[in-house]
């Protein structure tokens, strides 16, 4: 069985008005923590939730693959409509050569409208979000592999770009998708498929959309890596628990519970072929639950 992997989520945002000192420390102390266990660190990509203090995706990352370079690195998930997708390519393969080959590719269309609305971006229908991915991905793969690149498409367009240097080895492409029409694009496009703050139950029938999509294209669906992202709550006992998150009850989606109850509920998604987990840790500055993936949860996965 292929070894599960895990990836610690760092925390992007703070309450308004929190110890911006503070944050940077607890990112700091989290990617100590999980130094030699983990494989990866990871970023959400958003530009606003409310008011609250939010760091920008890639200047973080590219600041701390500099700094924790036993670590790979990636964002879970670029909204493509930010950036246009041969800039994101030129950088990728930037960031690429400068950590080793440390960078996987994560994205995604995009879906929180104030947050477009705010920065000025247009917003269009969620299908055209999807046409915009695809072909988004595919100006990338042709810049990353084709000595000066051309792509007309309906959304996007370059004309004869270079990308030098090229990426070696290309990073992985990984997109994350929960409904069909993204789900076949992952299909055809992506070596990676991401589900975010998924259950066992909703993702049980998205592997059943996601084979028949590899099943109509030709694709064996063991070659398209399944990973889950979302939030972790865990603690070694139920009164542990209780006293990390109080009356208040785990948000939906995520994994919680005690540290043998999350086991089990990572096992049950393993059965159906997730062999990546990234995981933001609940109570931080409280590292408890970080503590138990290190040294608990991850090793009985890998028994």
């Amino acid at each position: 069985m292929t070894p599960v992997k895990f990836g610690w989520a760092m925390p992007s945002g703070m309450s308004a008005g929190g110890n911006r000192g503070r944050h940077i420390e607890v990112m700091e102390r989290g990617l100590e923590m999980i130094r030699g266990k983990f494989d990866s660190t990871w970023f959400v990509d958003h530009l606003q939730f409310d008011d609250r203090d939010l760091l920008e995706s890639w200047t973080t990352i590219t600041y701390m693959a500099g700094r924790h370079t036993d670590l790979n690195v990636g964002q879970a998930v670029l909204c493509q409509s930010f950036r246009n997708p041969a800039l994101v390519a030129k950088m990728s393969a930037t960031l690429q050569f400068l950590t080793g080959g440390r960078f996987i590719l994560g994205l995604g269309a995009g879906w929180k409208e104030d947050e477009y609305s705010a920065y000025g971006y247009d917003f269009p229908s969620p299908g055209v979000r999807v046409e915009q991915l695809e072909e988004y991905v595919r100006v990338i793969k042709a810049l990353w592999t084709e000595e000066r690149a051309t792509f007309e498409g309906e959304h996007y367009r370059v004309i004869e770009a270079y990308c030098e240097p090229k990426p070696d080895p290309l990073p992985p492409i990984m997109i994350g998708a929960m409904k069909p029409k993204m789900i076949g694009v992952a299909a055809r496009q992506a070596d990676w498929w991401n589900v975010s703050w998924t259950t066992l139950e909703d993702y049980r029938s998205m592997v059943d959309v996601c084979e028949r999509a590899c099943a109509e294209i030709g694709r064996d669906p063991g070659t398209l890596r399944r990973t889950w992202f979302g939030g972790c709550t865990v603690a070694p006992t139920e009164e542990a628990l209780k006293k990390l998150i109080g009356d208040r009850p785990p948000q939906a989606g995520g994994i919680a519970g005690t540290t043998e109850q999350v086991i089990e509920q990572m096992r049950a998604f393993m059965d159906l072929g997730v062999d990546y987990f990234m995981m933001g840790t609940t109570g931080l500055p409280d590292f408890t639950g970080l503590e138990q993936l290190v040294n608990v949860v991850l090793p009985a996965l890998n028994e």
